[in-house]
């Protein structure tokens, strides 16, 4: 699926959900996790994060979420890790377009 022209990979395996985009370098596409919960342990960069409800809803949006942190979101359905810069046209309380 894409979002903006960036390739979005559903984290629904074991691996991609325990690693994410842990271990990555020059990210150039996201991964949508279902859960109310992320960190950014491994990761050789910031990046972006949006959080939405089960409809896409965009609850929130987190520009240049540093390494080695635990992101916590009671109220989200979906949590996505994109790469960094890709929030600045994103607005809360819209639906994120996804193809």
């Amino acid at each position: 699926m894409y979002s903006n022209n960036i390739l979005i990979i559903d984290a629904k395996s074991f691996i991609k959900k325990l690693t994410g985009l842990s271990f990555k370098k020059n990210i150039n596409y996201g991964m949508r996790f279902r859960t109310h919960a992320i960190h950014t342990f491994f990761m050789l960069s910031p990046i972006d994060i949006i959080i939405t409800d089960k409809n896409n809803i965009i609850l929130e949006k987190i520009n240049n979420f540093k390494r080695g942190k635990i992101l916590i979101r009671k109220k989200s359905f979906y949590i996505y890790e994109m790469p960094i810069g890709f929030n600045k046209n994103i607005k809360i309380g819209k639906k994120l377009k996804i193809d």
